[in-house]
């Protein structure tokens, strides 16, 4: 698509859970080639990228109520299999295909890729990168996700961790591009909120930001939650909530074994308590003092200024992920917080964070859309998807990877991989749906049974 042509961009969005979809959807409206963030809000004639969605049929194929919840519309929206998605990227004409994956899922779509656009003019741009914070698994998912044209980076400190492993292992680093964390924004704190909760006024606003897996014992959840709740005793005047992703029997990035909304119901809460859901944005809203173990959460609270807590209570490990907040000036524990604690942040650690509200995330994109504009205008069109994994450099690991989404070494589509020459039949679906719940199932509700029973 030449940068002088006015006609939207199409794109292709594949993300394999709600937060991933959040991810990948905002991404491409973000990097989609045309005027910066600032100047496209001045510019009511630019057209809008034109999004198809895709969700990878798996245990995290978010339900419509958290699509609803996420708040991104798409031209179209569908569930797929791998081999599905890979035959509509064969027949159908995209600029642009964001891979927001788990690491496995973006080198397996890569290799397909490679394997259906072999021998064509030319290509769409493929992008991938991270949802959040990068704790765990740097190696792993860095090299699981080479071979993209542009890997996304969410801060400075992020692009040059992530160059570094690229550059160590003799793997081209040049597709590693800085940004930021596609849904940040919204209005800064003021301070305005009253803590005494005067006549008119809202009331002074706690909100605890819950993750699916972290901590992941019911010792370590309830403790939070006891202690959550006893701040709503200890201060009557404050409203305290806990936000939580989604509800019991829905699935998120990460699996949620011991849903809050069943440990709370033992401990009693007090009427200024309460569990809310919904977009992280629209809570922002109304929050005075934001708290969480790790969550990103809290990286969108300091875009805003709104106080955040990243707690102690646990330890700062790297089991938790709190430890990503060393120097951040974030870290206390429940006790500081019930004493009236309010932490101040690390100027510069958040502005390597990408976070800033100092007026620069307007044109924190505009690197990613130019070096798209520049690939898209490529005389001869791009050279061949080459990921670092081939079944040389990687010949024990890489088949694996491929397997599991039904794609063989040279990434074609083995015998029998679902749906790969038909739409299914009404009885597949229901059949496909049935197994599906019963997956959920026996992932949420049987496989932590036998693993505690392993563990008397």
């Amino acid at each position: 698509m030449p940068s002088s042509t006015t006609k939207p961009p199409r794109i292709a969005v594949l993300a394999d859970s709600d937060t991933r979809w959040k991810w990948g959807a905002l991404t491409a409206n973000r990097i989609a080639p045309g005027p910066s963030m600032e100047a496209a809000s001045r510019e009511d004639t630019q057209p809008r990228p034109a999004l198809s969605g895709f969700l990878l049929r798996g245990r995290a194929t978010p339900t419509a109520r958290q699509l609803e919840e996420v708040g991104v519309r798409a031209e179209s929206l569908r569930e797929v299999t791998a081999v599905e998605f890979l035959r509509a990227m064969a027949e159908e004409s995209y600029d642009i295909v964001v891979l927001a994956l788990v690491g496995g899922g973006v080198q397996a779509m890569l290799h397909g890729l490679g394997r259906v656009w072999e021998g064509r003019e030319k290509r769409p741009v493929v992008v991938t990168g991270y949802v959040g914070v990068v704790y765990e698994k740097l190696a792993d998912g860095l090299l699981l996700r080479h071979g993209a044209d542009l890997v996304l980076a969410n801060s400075r400190q992020d692009a040059e961790r992530f160059r570094a492993v690229y550059e160590g292992v003799g793997a081209d680093a040049s597709a590693v591009t800085e940004v930021a964390l596609p849904f940040l924004g919204g209005d800064a704190y003021t301070g305005e909120h009253d803590p005494s909760a005067k006549q008119g006024r809202r009331p002074y606003t706690v909100v605890f930001a819950a993750q699916p897996s972290v901590p992941d014992n019911r010792r370590d959840r309830t403790y939070l939650l006891e202690r959550l709740v006893r701040h709503a005793r200890l201060h009557p005047e404050r409203e305290v909530l806990l936000k939580l992703r989604s509800k019991p029997g829905e699935h998120t990035t990460h699996i949620e074994e011991l849903p809050y909304q069943k440990l709370v119901q033992r401990l009693g809460p007090p009427s200024n308590f309460r569990m809310v859901y919904g977009n992280m944005g629209e809570v922002l809203d109304r929050t005075d003092l934001l708290v969480t173990i790790s969550s990103t959460a809290a990286l969108e609270s300091l875009h805003r200024r709104v106080p955040t807590v990243v707690l102690t209570d646990l330890g700062v490990r790297e089991v938790l992920g709190n430890h990503h907040f060393i120097g951040s000036g974030c870290l206390a524990s429940w006790d500081q917080l019930d004493d009236g604690h309010r932490p101040v942040p690390d100027e510069e650690w958040v502005g390597a964070q990408g976070v800033v509200a100092d007026g620069s995330y307007a044109h924190a994109f505009d690197t990613a859309r130019e070096r798209i504009t520049k690939l898209l205008d490529r005389p001869g069109g791009l050279p061949p998807l080459a990921p670092y994994y081939t079944p040389a450099t990687a010949p024990g690991y890489l088949p694996g990877i491929l397997a599991r989404h039904h794609l063989g070494p040279d990434g074609t589509p083995l015998p029998g991989a679902p749906a790969a020459d038909r739409e299914p039949g009404p009885v597949r679906q229901i059949v496909r749906r049935a197994a599906r719940g019963a997956y959920r199932h026996g992932v949420q509700r049987v496989a932590p049974v036998i693993r505690r029973m392993g563990e008397l």
